[in-house]
């Protein structure tokens, strides 16, 4: 157990009270890369697809507190029933790879691809980690929403229905689903908003199967290759597991590529005496160190994501305690009726 200050162990108390007297009326919910103590408050931990379900299957509270970054509290908003209101405890918690792709540049790019290929033969695809205009944008031209569980899932009913998918914010998890589905290099493009036709020619656009924007992820790009060869060197006999957020070089030498829920469950199920190094957000790997005491657990490298940590228990008590009235996140009806349509089309999809 965590050494904990007096003022934290009364916090947690507040927490706990507010709580009980709610009762089935209010819902924590933590994404796996909240702090410790955030996630043994939370009703529900879990990735963000296992969010996205939690929310859509819970209607009995009217108050929903998530406890992640602003996008999953904007697609809790829209998954959840009229009668309920999603807050989260800071409203600053926000996602870089998020602000990446805003919906002026989506649709600049969309309007230049039409001027070169039929779009009605492109399937737009939202990464979960996206703001709700986009996720409409999908939704009003027939795409959906996609999480790092269930990409492999998302990208095979767009190729069910569409020869393209114009995949963003997050080039990686794009590039390394289309690996795993053995679509070659050269059928992959980026798109580069600040270029004209994102820096590509019409052959290459013509070409491409997998169109992807130039977007990434701070926590999951600071693993280097170096760092995967030197705990290779350091522990022969570890497994390497990473999430597909990685850059392709050091997914290649991974040994296991998931999503964070399935990086949980691989860790749970491994065999006691192992030694397994994991590549995602450190608040993480130490929780499945802690949980997985049989086990060696050690990360690949220590790195943060400073937004999730944004939220702590002085700010989930304040929420606690207005509930209904503080940092309230709201969607706009007509944004959110597209939005919800792909995320729906998500929420079908089986985890892969």
């Amino acid at each position: 157990m965590l050494d904990r200050s007096s003022e934290e162990e009364r916090l947690i108390e507040e927490i706990k009270k507010i709580k009980k007297e709610m009762g089935d009326n209010l819902i924590i919910l933590a994404h796996h890369y909240q702090r410790s103590d955030i996630v043994d408050l939370a009703d529900f931990r879990g990735d963000s697809f296992e969010l996205s379900q939690k929310t859509a299957q819970s209607r009995t509270a009217n108050n929903i507190i998530f406890c992640g970054v602003h996008f999953m509290a904007e697609s809790a908003t829209i998954l959840a029933g009229p009668h309920q209101t999603v807050q989260i405890p800071d409203q600053h918690a926000g996602c870089p790879m998020a602000d990446m792709a805003d919906i002026h540049l989506v649709e600049k790019a969309w309007e230049q691809l039409a001027s070169i290929t039929d779009t009605g033969a492109i399937m737009p695809m939202a990464y979960m980690n996206s703001d709700a205009e986009l996720k409409a944008f999908c939704g009003r031209n027939e795409g959906l929403v996609c999480t790092s569980s269930n990409a492999p899932a998302a990208f095979e009913w767009a190729f069910g229905r569409s020869e393209k998918v114009f995949f963003f914010p997050d080039q990686h998890l794009g590039r390394n689903t289309g690996n795993r589905m053995g679509i070659s290099p050269e059928e992959m493009i980026v798109w580069d908003s600040q270029k004209p036709f994102g820096g590509n020619s019409r052959e290459e656009i013509k070409r491409a199967r997998i169109i992807l924007w130039d977007g990434y992820c701070l926590v999951h790009t600071r693993f280097k290759t170096e760092h995967v060869r030197g705990m290779r060197k350091r522990f022969p006999e570890a497994k390497i597991v990473v999430h597909p957020e990685c850059t392709e070089d050091v997914v290649s030498l991974s040994d296991v590529v998931g999503s964070t829920g399935y990086i949980v469950k691989y860790v749970k199920e491994a065999a006691p005496g192992s030694t397994i190094i994991v590549g995602t957000e450190i608040n993480l790997v130490r929780r499945l160190a802690k949980e997985n005491p049989d086990k060696k657990v050690l990360d690949l490298c220590n790195s943060l994501c400073a937004n999730m940590f944004k939220i702590d228990l002085k700010k989930l008590l304040w929420t606690c305690e207005n509930i209904g009235k503080v940092n309230v996140v709201t969607v706009p009806d007509t944004i959110k009726e597209n939005a919800q349509k792909a995320l729906k089309r998500m929420l079908d999809l089986p985890a892969s």
